[in-house]
């Protein structure tokens, strides 16, 4: 894809997640890796729905500026991104947004982790909560360093959720299956309670991974060390 391709995408992707309620008014913000010293991402302080392709910023890997037409300027909270691309290689963008469902159990202190559906297993496995960080702060970052080693996705607490992939249209996906994931659960709860999968079915759907070619990292791996 060209710079203007993916920056077109960068847009539909705003408009979805804008359109879904994932985010309100100016809320989130998401990344595409061009290489290793050059990164697109969405500017702070516009809505994400409304965003046409010369409204995003270009950084390096410590995000300094290198573009960004009069008026705009790169999220805040780009350190949170660039941790996520430092410590996964394998990671090509970044997407995060407020979903109503994952972030109130992020508000709650609680994490995605029962098991209760063979596709959230296999694509999510779970999703733990990352310890609250002041937005903007190195304080995120860090916390979800933490989670990236086995996790594709990371609830937030009291803020919301973050999700990467190996392109800009997978990370989203992550983010909308995550906000699937969380609004079942909770109207489970609201119906008596999940039925979790038995330990041995969730190590069967992790063990069936590879079958279905997917990629990234889930807490399968941890079974392998």
């Amino acid at each position: 894809m060209t710079e203007l391709e993916i920056k077109e995408q960068m847009c539909e992707v705003g408009r979805r997640v804008y359109n879904k309620g994932m985010v309100a008014a100016n809320d989130g913000n998401f990344s595409v890796k061009l290489n290793d010293h050059e990164f697109l991402c969405t500017p702070t302080g516009v809505s994400k729905g409304f965003m046409t392709p010369e409204f995003i910023c270009k950084v390096d890997e410590n995000a300094n500026v290198l573009e960004a037409n009069e008026g705009f300027r790169p999220s805040s909270e780009i350190k949170m991104h660039m941790r996520v691309y430092k410590e996964r290689p394998d990671v090509k963008s970044v997407v995060h947004a407020h979903p109503m469902y994952a972030t109130s159990f992020a508000c709650c202190g609680m994490g995605l982790t029962e098991k209760i559906m063979p596709e959230a297993v296999l694509s999510l496995g779970e999703v733990p909560l990352a310890k609250y960080g002041t937005p903007s702060t190195d304080e995120i970052p860090e916390a979800v360093a933490e989670y990236l080693d086995y996790y594709d996705a990371v609830l937030l607490e009291n803020h919301g959720a973050l999700t990467y992939s190996d392109s800009l249209m997978n990370a989203y996906f992550k983010m909308e299956s995550l906000e699937f994931y969380a609004r079942l659960l909770y109207q489970a709860k609201m119906l008596g309670g999940p039925k979790e999968l038995p330990e041995e079915q969730v190590l069967r759907l992790y063990s069936m991974r590879s079958q279905y070619g997917l990629t990234g990292r889930h807490p399968a791996d941890k079974l392998k060390k």
